[in-house]
């Protein structure tokens, strides 16, 4: 998908626009005033989560008078309007493109931001943003740039401590024979136990990533991108990272858009309807049969799968159509994410400890250097 096109079709891509245009009013300093952008966005946000049992609830002097102001979206939208377009810097896009993804919760109905970034009067004012940051070279590498060959892992978050690598670990094949099995397995236990009504307030496994090891580019200020696109991330500030060999000829399948996962869900489908239906319902509105790529028959054909940074924002978290009555879910992955099916790729490689510093205007990873 081309990218403005890609920030317009889903509500990552749209949630990075509004991050956008709020960081260049929080430049600005404008952030604070009555009549800003970020004020009647959270106006609005709160308005449209009302009555939801996940809807945020806010404290605090006179806040019922407050709360009690409407802002409808076409206000939205003309503030929107008048936010100026700054220049697109990597770090921009990153803080941006960070932001939308932590912002992913897909065992719930969609935040208010999503709501309000979905409706005509914003898209309109999105548009304009969209266009503008498409055109910047920055981004040009989240919808033409295929997997990277220097790619890099997250090997441990915080303070985990690494894995004993004189501890034998279980092949990629083995890894998703279990996997198989147990979705086989989970798939008839939840049909036999749980409602047919999507609105039951059940919840189970949401995400579709494969149960393989999976790792991601480097960004031009040489840290991982695993470091910093993390769905509903816990705010880490350590993490410690491995080198990722993949060898020439290695089979990937690029997922640059809904078309591509749809596609692989026809050729290599698993039926996850009785176990994802509830969680899935509540994060689309969709109601229907549910499928998920099969890992263990499609690591016949491809060593990896890579979901690019523009199929990501157009795709990930809506229900994407496979056919009349089927749907399926990009959950749980990161933009620009590769997960390797076989044991073709090498995670042996070095390692480097980051930690991040959030003491400016924008978080920044950087190597431990002790």
């Amino acid at each position: 998908m081309k990218t403005a096109e890609a920030l317009l079709a889903g509500p990552r891509g749209r949630r990075l626009l509004l991050a956008f245009a709020l960081e260049t009013e929080r430049l600005l300093g404008l952030e604070e005033d009555s009549e800003s952008l970020h004020y009647v966005v959270v106006l609005a946000a709160h308005h449209l989560e009302s009555g939801r049992e996940s809807g945020r609830v806010v404290y605090g002097p006179d806040t019922d008078d407050v709360w009690r102001t409407v802002i409808t979206p076409d206000e939205v939208a003309h503030r929107l309007s008048q936010v100026p377009l700054h220049d697109v810097t990597p770090t921009r896009l990153r803080s941006a493109l960070a932001d939308a993804v932590d912002a992913a919760r897909y065992w719930q109905e969609p935040e208010g931001e999503d709501d309000l970034t979905a409706t005509e009067p914003l898209g309109r004012e999105l548009r304009r943003i969209a266009e503008y940051i498409a055109l910047s070279p920055h981004s040009h590498w989240w919808s033409t740039t295929p997997a990277a060959t220097d790619q890099w892992a997250v090997w441990t978050w915080g303070d985990d401590r690494p894995d004993d690598p004189s501890i034998p670990k279980p092949t990629a094949a083995e890894r998703r024979r279990i996997w198989h099995e147990d979705a086989l397995e989970k798939e008839e236990q939840a049909a036999r136990e749980r409602p047919a009504d999507p609105t039951a307030m059940w919840s189970d496994e949401w995400w579709s990533t494969p149960p393989t090891n999976s790792s991601t580019r480097l960004l031009p200020d040489g840290s991982p991108a695993g470091l910093w696109f993390v769905e509903d991330s816990m705010g880490w500030e350590r993490a410690v990272t491995r080198r990722v060999s993949i060898p020439v000829g290695a089979l990937v399948y690029e997922v640059d858009g809904p078309q591509a996962w749809a596609d692989l869900c026809r050729r290599f489908p698993i039926e996850v309807t009785a176990q994802k239906r509830h969680d899935w319902y509540r994060t689309t509105g969709h109601s229907g049969r549910w499928v998920v790529p099969d890992w263990m028959r499609i690591a016949d054909e491809y060593d990896g799968v890579h979901l690019t940074v523009a199929g990501y924002l157009a795709a990930a978290g809506t229900a994407i159509d496979v056919d009349d009555y089927t749907a399926s879910v990009i959950a749980g992955w990161a933009p620009d994410e590769t997960y390797w099916l076989t044991d073709t790729a090498d995670f042996n490689g070095a390692t480097r400890t980051w930690l991040c510093d959030t003491s400016g205007m924008h978080p920044r990873w950087a190597e431990d250097a002790r």
